[in-house]
């Protein structure tokens, strides 16, 4: 790679320099400043060594041992009152310990979101400068002079715990994290078609977030109803207004065998205006492709209430400047003295199952039941899924039940799922402090443990 990390690094560099010559060619009265060559040789730096730290956060942190002596070939032509002179940069060597962090990890490529650049120690930078054809380093004192002044001005600059940041790409789009809620309130269905032979249908809905991998919300089952009535109200975390929709199917309940379709169709969050209640009546279709001539056919209607409460602005980007460890702030329209509770399920360690260990985590706060994907073969599974829990008030006297368990690898057989382990989480500590992240040791477990995080966000 170097070859093409030279030209674009001389690149940058002369975009650099360009704008600080100009200034200071006016301030001196010289004529002109060029770069009459500009390249770092055919030597590439060389790692000799790298530290990795393994943290509980969201990052990597590196610190290789960073060598390079090289052969640039740095030509700079220099004209005043009428005289040229030419200045030449020689047999480079710098040896340098830096620290690079890649923060916030995410699931997009390129899989970070900022780079983070501090040196451990000051950088030893050695050189040789020809002035017309003479090496001026050799005059006394001047290369102490210039190696301490190297020193302290790329120290001052970069010295940990001083950084160069270097912004890759936005961390809240990048991992998808909640940008707001939508309010949700099932009216009513009207002239639903009828779908039991004997009596009138059973009718409920089933409502989901489009790109969320969490099970679908449902209102109750209203009894022999083509014309029912519901007003039921349910909240979903929104991540992308701008490609997310709700998807709303409408299904007649069987005690026995399969629920049967009455009627589909789906709202996109871009259509609706940001902290204002929108009514909106759905026509109930066969399936989601417009080029369908079942969907001709009237299948009922269904009246929604959507509000949408997006995140406060200044909020996203105060959270987005301040860095990981500042917790989001809830959306407009939370409930009074109520906010969310965000959980991370990142990892866990040194589970061991009797028959089998294909883990998965099972998340229950006050009765509301969520899941992890399931590994299979994995004694130390990383999961990083994320779940929200909309609350009316703070859960200070309330617990986070996590439970691990091992997924059967095929149904039927004499063994059927197993418990890892398990822990319950006070939520106290959570909501006093806004952010947790932390290991549990699991209960009912020899050596397992678990990585949870939790934020509480609050209006």
């Amino acid at each position: 790679m170097w070859p093409y990390l030279n030209k674009a690094i001389c690149k940058t560099a002369q975009e650099i320099a360009k704008p600080i010559i100009a200034e200071n060619t006016a301030k001196y009265k010289i004529d002109s400043v060029e770069f009459e060559t500009l390249t770092l040789g055919s030597l590439p730096p060389t790692f000799q060594g790298m530290k990795v730290y393994v943290t509980e956060e969201q990052e990597l942190i590196m610190e290789p041992c960073l060598k390079w002596a090289a052969n640039p070939n740095v030509t700079v032509a220099v004209k005043a009152y009428g005289l040229k002179a030419t200045i030449q940069i020689v047999d480079l060597q710098v040896f340098a310990l830096p620290r690079i962090t890649l923060k916030p990890l995410v699931p997009t490529f390129p899989c970070f979101a900022k780079i983070l650049v501090s040196l451990m120690e000051k950088p030893h930078v050695d050189f040789g400068l020809k002035l017309l054809g003479a090496d001026v380093m050799a005059i006394p004192g001047l290369y102490r002079f210039v190696q301490e002044t190297i020193k302290k001005q790329v120290a001052s600059m970069y010295l940990w715990p001083k950084t160069l940041e270097v912004p890759i790409m936005d961390p809240s789009k990048a991992s998808k994290k909640p940008v707001g809620i939508l309010l949700v309130k099932v009216v009513r269905a009207q002239n639903l078609r009828k779908k039991d032979l004997l009596g009138k249908s059973d009718p409920y809905v089933k409502l989901k977030m489009s790109d969320d991998k969490l099970p679908s919300k449902k209102t109750t089952v209203k009894r022999s109803n083509l014309n029912p009535e519901w007003n039921e109200d349910f909240k979903f975390v929104v991540t992308d207004p701008e490609t997310q929709a709700l998807e709303v199917n409408v299904f007649d309940w069987e005690q026995v065998g399969k629920h049967e379709k009455m009627g589909m169709n789906s709202v996109l969050l871009k259509d609706l205006p940001a902290d204002e209640t929108k009514v909106t009546t759905l026509d109930l279709l066969k399936t989601m492709d417009p080029n369908d001539v079942q969907n001709e056919k009237s299948r009922g209607q269904l009246t929604l209430e959507l509000t949408y409460k997006p995140f406060k602005e200044e909020d996203m980007e105060k959270e987005g400047t301040e860095g990981a460890d500042v917790v989001e702030k809830a959306p407009d329209g939370t409930p009074a003295g109520g906010g969310l509770l965000h959980v991370i399920v990142h990892e866990a360690q040194d589970l061991e199952g009797k028959h089998h260990t294909n883990p998965y985590a099972k998340i229950i706060f006050k009765g509301e039941e969520k899941k992890t994907k399931v590994i299979k073969k994995n004694r130390d599974p990383r999961w990083e899924d994320e779940f929200e829990f909309v609350c009316e008030e703070p859960p200070v006297n309330d617990k986070l039940h996590v439970e691990v368990l091992s997924k059967a690898p095929k149904k039927g057989l004499i063994h059927g799922k197993e418990t890892l382990g398990y822990i319950d989480i006070s939520l106290a500590d959570v909501i006093s402090n806004k952010r947790i992240n932390e290991k549990y040791h699991l209960i009912d477990s020899k050596n397992g443990q678990i990585q949870i995080e939790m934020q509480w966000r609050t209006s």
